[in-house]
């Protein structure tokens, strides 16, 4: 069974996936404030289910490979 990896893995893979791109371009992109965006790639915030999908398709992966173990 999968389960949700812990914040801060999830956070340093945001922030790794982001890379170079400005946050404020992201967070325009995904339809999110930049500061709820910068609480997802700290750790501090785990996003609901609807910008889970937004985030993985933006990046081209899936929800289970960002969120979850396998």
């Amino acid at each position: 069974m999968n389960e949700m990896i812990d914040r801060t893995s999830i956070g340093m893979k945001l922030s790794k996936l982001r890379g170079g791109k400005d946050r404020n371009k992201v967070a325009v992109d995904l339809g999110i404030s930049v500061s709820t965006l910068g609480m997802y790639e700290q750790g501090r915030r785990i996003p609901r289910d609807e910008i889970k999908i937004k985030i993985a398709d933006y990046y081209g992966v899936s929800v289970s490979e960002l969120f979850y173990t396998n």
